[in-house]
């Protein structure tokens, strides 16, 4: 099920977590707070920082004593008598030994030593345009992400980029495979303009990851005048432009990924054009995803094609599939947006013979024109048909719309999909979950994503 269109700023990444509430000496002191707190984020595990002190520490201590060796033992044993006993004239052996004074200026050295570090990674970080306030953030929240579950989602349409937005702040490792068959709007022009695939659905996840705010922002903005530019995102043409100067966007990816700044990975399901052909129940075909809801009628979608059928995939796909430990299907419309990506022959190879657990996000409405009338149960069978393998789990929703939400869909000819009449199989496999935007028929994506992290079903056989 499509979902409607969010306001603009929804896919843009969320901004940074809200620090915890503050005590009445934090409040009084804010600036020894964050002093503090920075500090024990570089000793947090994982950072890799204490390590690396630790052995400062310990090489500075030896060094310490080669040097005693060597000025008591070497030409500077006068000097180093010297030294002794003026520093032993600063120290009152009544109240405090006289090696203390050496400690002493052995802890005042160190600290000088670590002090000076500091202030030249400082200067570094200044030179090469980072704040050195935010490093330990960064590294931090790098650190944690990097070691988060490595996920392949599988899609498009905003139901994709909603779940993404979701799932960056708990993971780096992240493969969006998205859908490029749309053949309408301004992906429909360019791809007939440049033979490229459908840009759209590829723009909207890379905003979605992206760790640029200003960035996530300019790619969805959509031009509203301009001869040529009407109606076109700036992503959208940023792709197409990439495309053209590399000769396609397989051969633009490591650029678009380093460009865009994004927390994972994002890649077309197929790197050459294809057409999305519906064939109905009363025997009709159509061809273009965009002709499904003004033709399908009275009639059903019976299956989905894609022409030409043996499309190419890009060799990073296929590790991402074979890497994963788990492989999210939607949410997102079933045949223009979740079967089109499993109808790519390598793609469809791939997931079938993956070990990971295969997750179906349930759409939460049906979708007047291309899924009428058709049961949580028939979306899930039409997945197998088309996949060659059922989901180990169906995560759902269990949570109901306000009534008014509900009755203007409905007067649309969308209605919610619900486990009612579900075989004991479907039911089995379901995992419900309240995974509504408050007051939306929609998915909330951290709601969404949190779900999917404590979902590990095991696969199941047959």
């Amino acid at each position: 099920m499509t979902q409607p269109p969010p306001q603009r700023d929804a896919r843009v990444p969320d901004p940074a977590p809200a620090e915890p509430t503050l005590s009445r000496r934090e409040r009084l002191k804010p600036g020894l707070y964050r002093r503090s707190r920075r500090a024990r984020m570089w000793m947090a595990p994982g950072i890799g920082v204490k390590r690396w002190l630790t052995l400062f520490v310990i090489c500075t201590l030896v060094g310490g004593v080669g040097v005693l060796h060597f000025t008591w033992t070497g030409p500077l044993h006068f000097t180093a008598t010297r030294w002794i006993l003026w520093v032993n004239a600063l120290v009152t052996p009544e109240r405090m030994p006289l090696y203390m004074g050496g400690a002493a200026i052995m802890l005042l050295a160190l600290t000088g030593a670590l002090w000076s570090i500091m202030m030249l990674n400082r200067s570094v970080l200044r030179g090469m345009g980072t704040a050195p306030e935010t490093t330990v953030d960064v590294l931090y929240e790098r650190r944690n992400l990097a070691r988060g579950p490595h996920l392949v989602t599988l899609g498009g349409g905003t139901g994709l980029s909603n779940l993404l937005s979701g799932l960056r702040a708990h993971t780096g490792n992240t493969t969006a495979i998205v859908t490029v068959s749309d053949d309408g709007g301004s992906s429909g022009r360019l791809r007939e303009a440049l033979d490229m695939v459908a840009p759209g659905d590829l723009t909207d996840c890379y905003a979605a990851l992206s760790d640029s705010p200003v960035m996530a922002r300019l790619l969805l903005h959509r031009f509203r005048r301009g001869e040529g530019l009407e109606g076109h995102t700036f992503g959208n043409l940023m792709l197409a432009t990439l495309s053209e100067e590399q000769g396609g966007l397989s051969a633009a990816m490591k650029d678009i990924h380093e460009v865009l700044r994004i927390r994972g990975k994002v890649y077309p399901a197929t790197t050459r054009p294809a057409t999305l052909v519906a064939h109905l129940s009363d025997g009709r075909v159509i061809r273009g995803e965009s002709q499904f809801a003004p033709q399908v009628g009275e009639a059903t979608i019976t299956r989905v094609t894609l022409d030409p059928p043996d499309l190419p995939t890009l060799p990073e796909v296929l590790a991402a599939i074979h890497s994963a430990e788990q492989i999210i299907l939607g949410p997102g419309s079933l045949y223009t947006s979740i079967i089109p990506a499993l109808l790519v022959p390598g793609i469809a190879r791939a997931v079938r013979e993956s070990g990971a657990p295969l997750v179906y996000v349930a759409s939460l409405m049906t979708e007047p024109g291309e899924t009428d009338n058709l049961s949580l149960e028939g979306h899930v069978q039409a997945i197998t048909r088309h996949l060659g393998r059922t989901p180990d789990c169906v995560l759902v929703n269990s949570a109901t719309p306000p009534s008014d939400v509900l009755d203007r869909y409905a007067a649309q000819g969308a209605h919610l999909l619900t486990l009612q009449g579900a075989s004991w199989d479907l039911r089995g496999r379901c995992v419900p979950r309240p995974l509504l935007q408050h007051g939306q028929a929609r998915h909330d994506p951290h709601a969404l994503a949190q779900a999917l992290l404590h979902v590990a079903p095991r696969r199941t056989v047959g």
